[in-house]
């Protein structure tokens, strides 16, 4: 156990992993017997960091000797454009993996958000005469039924929603430059979850300098995954004024921008558009992370402004991101 912690942490050792894949090989498969997965995990991290390893991760052989996370599958999305074919397949397994055991944890969680928040907002509770829905207001009303009168006096009356306010648009716009890679990959999962449901529209935007609208691939989060171009600048500025273009009914309308703030593109017009949205009736969320990493690095000028508008920019957890959708669409 001793050698396998030296040839990461004391590398200038003689006896270091190198660049040797042998030696690789042989460690990752030293550290799953002698550690627990979360703890593999956090080796391999520190090996593709500490090392330079990612130029190892081009190799298939190598690539299927190590444990998947979120964050190898962040590596393998940066690495995408240099990855050989005879890499692709494996590369396509690891992550199709990660996936899999994300959406299963995730998709209960935002499915019963998402449904929950809507039925509740569908229902109205300062009817009109005509809207009152008889049976749903006798039923809630049994319990103050008055023997004297023989009748019942309701506490509340409930009528029937509206159908119009029930499908919401919700549009992710993704910064995809380096520093925001595990947000990118929680990101196109959480919209893929949101996308299968037929009560919201979904539309997947990611940016940099330039802006792909990649809602085409919501149907399979890996397609979308590897559609991504992981690096390069950042223009918020410019993304919104795509995202301002497809939105109908603002008013209806949920739009999440996933950033760290640090724009290149002109600030006063992205606020000046920021304050259009929000001024139109866009419910408007900036989410600094989505990932379990903790507090990033973020732009405080800008997350200032944000918050002159009320806008509170804030870092989220994926498991937080269902009840911060569910708040949105209650418009709490």
């Amino acid at each position: 156990m001793d050698a396998v912690l030296e040839a990461l942490y004391d590398s200038d050792r003689k006896g270091g992993l190198g660049k040797s894949n042998p030696k690789i090989n042989r460690w990752l498969g030293d550290i799953r017997k002698y550690f627990p997965t979360p703890v593999v995990q956090l080796m391999q991290k520190d090996a593709l960091e500490r090392l330079d390893l990612k130029q190892m991760l081009l190799e298939p052989e190598l690539l299927e000797t190590v444990v998947p996370d979120v964050h190898l599958v962040a590596t393998l999305l940066t690495l995408n454009k240099a990855m050989p074919d005879h890499t692709r397949a494996t590369a396509r397994m690891v992550v199709k993996k990660v996936v899999e055991e994300l959406e299963q944890k995730l998709y209960n969680p935002v499915r019963q958000a998402i449904s929950g928040s809507l039925n509740r907002s569908l229902r109205n509770f300062r009817p009109k005469w005509n809207e009152i829905n008889w049976n749903a207001t006798i039923r809630a009303n049994l319990k103050h039924y008055q023997e004297a009168y023989k009748t019942i006096i309701p506490e509340r009356m409930i009528g029937y929603g509206r159908k119009g306010h029930e499908l919401r648009h919700i549009i992710i716009l993704q910064d995809q430059s380096g520093s925001m890679s595990t947000s990118v990959v929680y990101a196109g999962i959480l919209a893929c979850i949101l996308a299968s449901l037929r009560s919201v529209k979904t539309n997947m935007i990611a940016f940099d300098t330039n802006v792909a609208d990649l809602s085409e691939y919501l149907n399979d989060p890996v397609d979308l995954l590897f559609a991504t171009e992981l690096g390069g600048g950042t223009d918020i500025n410019k993304a919104l004024t795509y995202a301002e273009s497809i939105i109908q009914k603002p008013e209806e309308t949920i739009l999440v921008l996933i950033s760290d703030l640090y724009e290149g593109g002109n600030k006063e017009e992205l606020l000046q558009k920021v304050a259009r949205l929000k001024h139109s009736g866009v419910q408007f969320l900036s989410l600094l992370a989505l990932n379990d990493d903790g507090a990033p690095s973020y732009d405080r000028e800008i997350a200032e402004k944000f918050a002159a508008m009320d806008i509170h920019a804030f870092a989220c957890t994926p498991s937080a991101f269902p009840e911060v959708m569910e708040k949105a669409i209650k418009k709490k």
